[in-house]
């Protein structure tokens, strides 16, 4: 068994303001899309998209909170923020939903683009590509707040969660974290570069994300707790896993019409 590293969530405090890693990590994710989608930009000359490239970061950045915080409040709650509604807005005690935040930035996404007349499904293949920088980075920082723990095992590398009881548990987060973040960016840039030379049509990146991240994040899914007040649907899967095949028959959907499509300009 190893032992769970006392990180303290707090990276610094000056006076009542404090800096958390979870929070730092955030920042970091949303760094790395800016700067990697404003590369794509300059490297394959996407005009159209930089005069108002600022202003879709910022709709991006609002719809992933509000998605975020709205789909856990809809996918994980929702009797209790029913009950409790003032508690929505509180997001102090956490409470967010990947699956939230996705719908989030491409409902958000897809109205910008639509307004300024761009294509939708080349832009989500632009930002796609980078969201498992953010993901991976928030895992770490779930892992330093010590939440979103792995199940109970005897496994050589677990550790002892300072929320999950005395029984070592897997490691969960660094599971997400190599998985939904590096291997899936691995994944990711390798397919974008196979639309290129093959001239699939656009969307077929956000297509494999969706049907990539379907498969890591339902299959991590048996390692995580399930969320103690919904348990285990049926005794079966977790919620993340419903809402991850979800993702996953949505991908290949559309990656289905994406690749009946003549290559795309």
């Amino acid at each position: 068994m190893l032992e769970y590293p006392q990180i303290d969530p707090v990276l610094f405090k000056i006076g009542p303001l404090a800096l958390h890693w979870y929070g730092l990590m955030y920042v970091l994710g949303f760094a790395a899309t800016f700067f990697l989608v404003r590369r794509q930009i300059r490297l394959h000359a996407i005009e159209e998209l930089a005069p108002v490239f600022e202003n879709l970061n910022m709709v991006l950045l609002i719809s992933l909170v509000l998605g975020g915080r709205l789909g856990y409040v809809l996918f994980y709650n929702f009797s209790y923020y029913l009950d409790h509604p003032l508690q929505i807005v509180n997001t102090l005690g956490g409470g967010m939903s990947f699956h939230g935040a996705l719908l989030g930035v491409l409902v958000g996404g897809f109205w910008f683009c639509k307004r300024h007349k761009l294509h939708f499904l080349k832009m989500a293949d632009l930002y796609v590509a980078t969201i498992p920088v953010g993901l991976g980075l928030g895992r770490i920082g779930n892992f330093i707040n010590g939440e979103l723990y792995g199940r109970v095992t005897e496994m050589p590398w677990a550790m002892v969660f300072p929320g999950g009881g005395p029984l070592p548990r897997h490691p969960s987060q660094l599971y997400e974290a190599a998985l939904e973040g590096a291997l899936l960016f691995v994944l990711l840039v390798w397919m974008a570069a196979v639309q290129r030379k093959k001239g699939w049509g656009h969307g077929s990146i956000l297509a494999f994300f969706l049907v990539y991240y379907g498969i890591l994040r339902s299959f991590v899914e048996f390692f995580r707790e399930p969320d103690g007040h919904i348990g285990l649907l049926a005794g079966l899967v977790s919620r993340g896993q419903v809402l991850s095949i979800a993702m996953l028959g949505t991908g290949l959907l559309l990656l289905r019409y994406v690749l009946k499509r003549p290559p795309s300009p």
